[in-house]
């Protein structure tokens, strides 16, 4: 490849050729088929915009607030582990690029995730991202044929009305289709979890997001913000820190410019009316 890449797709590229088949097959794998892992990405070109005219987008801003705390754009890292298969540096590189906590995974012993959760406070995170979905490990057939080892950590988290007990907000993800093939898409079950919390508490995507369009659509159709995992992985694999800080970047002008073009200064400006899935009737707006 010819010169910096250009969008996700030229980085993975870049991971493809950067990494040991074995790491390569374990970031981009999905459960059994793959169906949701292509249908995650797939959805999200289902959906298309509904854009305004005549208004002012001479200055674009596309920041937003998570929890309470000002980030520049709509766009984190998702949970993710094992980043020292991309890069010697692993998730401190990320960390930096990003600027936003890691993530920690649930332990079987309670005093260990204490412990963990307690080192996070000491050192001024915000915030802990649950993983509620992995009661055993999927099927990763890629996996399987590359002799892969087994995680010797299994979440016991069981599923949790996530409102009820007092979470602070909600990501919408199948845990990148890694773990059972044939889920929905994340962003085609998104505006049911938006309606079902009513507002109570702000609601994220994660899952499929490739281009700074998806970000659009997925702010559209009421996530307060998304979440990107294989993105910054192939990121980091191909160039490290700055690989991450680039991907995070390109998303960012892809936005900028989609939101110029469909008449929305800023974020609050960005409505359903916005955009259009497969199953909507047409319908009179006069």
């Amino acid at each position: 490849m010819e010169g910096e890449p250009v969008n996700v797709n030229e980085f993975q590229e870049l991971a493809r050729q950067a990494l040991p088949k074995m790491h390569y097959d374990y970031y981009t794998g999905g459960a059994e088929d793959q169906y949701t892992l292509k249908e995650n990405v797939e959805a999200f070109r289902r959906i298309t915009f509904r854009p305004r005219m005549l208004v002012d987008v001479s200055r674009i801003d596309f920041s937003t607030t998570v929890l309470g705390y000002n980030i520049s754009a709509p766009i984190m890292i998702a949970p993710s582990g094992l980043h020292k298969l991309a890069h010697p540096e692993g998730e401190i590189a990320t960390a930096r690029a990003a600027a936003v906590s890691n993530t920690i995974m649930v332990y079987k012993s309670r005093d260990v995730s204490a412990q963990l959760v307690q080192r996070a406070e000491r050192n001024g995170y915000k915030a802990i991202v649950l993983t509620v979905d992995v009661p055993r490990l999927g099927r990763r057939e890629a996996d399987i044929k590359s002799k892969y080892p087994k995680h010797l950590i299994i979440l016991l988290l069981a599923a949790i009305k996530a409102v009820e007990v007092g979470v602070a907000g909600i990501v919408v993800s199948n845990h990148g289709a890694r773990q059972l093939d044939y889920t929905p898409a994340t962003i085609t079950v998104l505006e049911e979890v938006v309606h079902a919390v009513g507002g109570k508490v702000p609601v994220f995507l994660d899952g499929g997001v490739r281009r700074g369009t998806d970000v659009f659509k997925a702010l559209a159709l009421g996530a307060q913000a998304v979440l990107i995992g294989r993105p910054a992985i192939y990121g980091l694999a191909a160039k490290g820190e700055y690989g991450v800080r680039k991907v995070i970047q390109m998303l960012k002008d892809e936005l900028e410019l989609t939101m110029a073009l469909s008449g929305c200064p800023s974020v609050k400006d960005i409505t359903r009316s916005h955009v259009r899935t497969q199953h909507e009737k047409f319908h009179s707006m006069l």
